[in-house]
C-alpha cells in the first residue's frame, strides 16, 4: 500500500511539477547541470528527522537524474530556529556560511529574505510551477507539513484528546503538556484567522499550563514515554515515523484551522556551491524529488492531486503562509519563544 502511495504521488506530482520535455527550458537546465557538475559537492541542511539514509537516498536520486557524482554533505537539524539564527549571526560578523543549501520551513526562510540572505534564481526557466516559487525566487516550496496536538493511544483514550486548539488549555492538562520550539505555529494563526490579539492570550494562557519545553524528536520521546500526556504542535512527519515503528502515537482529529508550514529550501548568500544547491532545488520539485521526499520524511505537497496532504487540505482549513506575513511572523516568533519560555 505504501509504495501504491508513492507511486500515485509520483504520478500526481509529474502533472503539476514536472519540467518541460520541450527544448523551451533545456538551456537553461543544462547550464545550471552543468555548473553544479564543476561544483561537485553540496552542504545541505535539513531535518534530522531526513537520517543519513533518507539524505543518501535523496543524493543517490538527484546524481542519478541529471547523470552526476555530486557528493551530498548531510547536516542534521534538530533546532531550525537556532540554526536559522547561526545563519543570520555569521553573515553579520562576515563569516563565510557552514552550508550551502538550507532545507528548512517557510517561517524561517522568511527570516533569511527579511535580511537578503538568499540566492535568487531564475525557476522559471527551467519550469518551476510559479505557485512553489517564493521570496523573490529565493526559496522553493516542495511539501507541507501538518501541525496539531499529539497524544499516545496507549495512555490517553482518543476520546479524551483535543477537539479544538482551546482544549490544550484545560487545567487539566497543567505540568502535562509539552510545547515544541516552532512557535512560529502560533504566529500563523496570528497573522491568518485568529489575529494577533486572540493568538498572543492563546500563546499566554498555554505559557501557564507550566509545559515541558524542547525540540520536536525530545518531545516525541517524552510522549512515548508518558512523561507528557499531549504534544501541543507536533508535525506530521513524527506520527509517520511512529506508525513505522509501532508507536502508539497519534495526531488529535478535527482540530481547525491547521497550521501547514512548507518545507523550503534555498541557497544562502555566499555558499560555496550555489549551482548544485540551484538543482537540488529543482530536482525537488520534480517527480522523482518529490518521491523520495515523502518515502523519508512523510510529507507531501498540499498542492499536487493525490498526495495524502492534498486529500487532507480537502477536509480540513489548512493555513498557508505567504511573502507578505514574513515580517509579521518573524516578529510573532521572537515575541511567542518569550512568552512561552525558549527565550528571554
Amino acid at each position: 500500500m505504501k509504495q501504491a502511495r508513492f507511486f500515485c504521488g509520483w504520478i500526481a506530482a509529474a502533472g503539476i511539477y514536472a519540467l518541460s520535455a520541450g527544448s523551451a527550458f533545456a538551456a537553461p537546465l543544462d547550464d545550471l547541470i552543468a555548473a553544479a557538475k564543476k561544483e561537485g559537492t553540496l552542504d545541505l541542511l535539513a531535518s534530522s528527522t531526513m537520517t543519513p539514509k533518507g539524505a543518501t537516498a535523496v543524493a543517490d536520486a538527484f546524481n542519478k537524474k541529471y547523470g552526476l557524482n555530486i557528493k551530498v554533505n548531510y547536516h542534521p537539524s534538530s533546532n531550525y530556529t537556532k540554526d536559522t539564527a547561526k545563519a543570520i549571526g555569521m553573515s553579520a560578523s562576515g563569516v563565510k556560511p557552514e552550508w550551502d543549501s538550507l532545507l528548512l520551513t517557510d517561517s524561517h526562510h522568511g527570516s533569511l529574505w527579511l535580511r537578503k540572505l538568499q540566492v535568487p534564481f531564475d525557476f522559471k526557466s527551467v519550469g518551476i510551477d510559479p505557485r512553489a516559487i517564493h521570496y523573490d525566487s529565493g526559496a522553493i516550496s516542495m511539501a507541507h507539513q501538518i501541525i496539531l496536538p499529539a497524544y499516545n493511544k496507549k495512555i490517553l483514550p482518543a476520546k479524551d484528546a483535543p477537539r479544538k486548539w482551546e482544549d490544550i488549555l484545560d487545567p487539566k492538562w497543567k505540568g502535562k503538556i509539552g510545547v515544541i520550539h516552532s512557535v512560529h505555529h502560533w504566529a500563523r494563526l496570528a497573522v491568518g484567522p485568529w489575529g494577533e490579539e486572540k493568538t498572543t492570550q492563546f500563546v499566554r494562557k498555554l505559557a501557564q499550563q507550566e509545559p515541558m519545553l524542547g525540540g520536536p524528536s525530545e518531545m516525541y520521546t517524552r510522549l512515548q514515554l508518558g512523561e507528557v500526556l499531549i504534544v501541543s504542535n507536533m508535525q506530521n512527519s513524527f506520527i509517520y515515523e511512529a506508525e513505522k515503528k509501532g508507536a502508539p502515537l497519534a495526531q488529535a482529529e478535527g482540530i481547525e484551522p491547521v497550521p501547514a508550514p512548507a518545507y523550503h529550501i534555498g541557497v544562502l548568500k555566499g555558499a560555496a556551491h550555489p549551482s548544485a544547491g540551484h538543482l537540488l532545488m529543482v530536482f525537488l520539485t520534480t517527480p522523482e524529488g518529490q518521491r523520495v521526499f515523502e518515502q523519508y520524511m512523510g510529507h507531501s505537497s498540499a498542492f499536487v492531486t493525490g498526495t495524502d496532504t492534498h486529500k487532507f487540505a480537502q477536509k480540513y482549513q489548512m493555513i498557508f503562509m505567504n511573502q507578505t506575513q514574513a515580517e509579521a511572523i518573524d516578529r510573532l516568533t521572537r515575541e511567542y519563544g518569550k512568552i512561552i519560555g525558549f527565550s528571554r
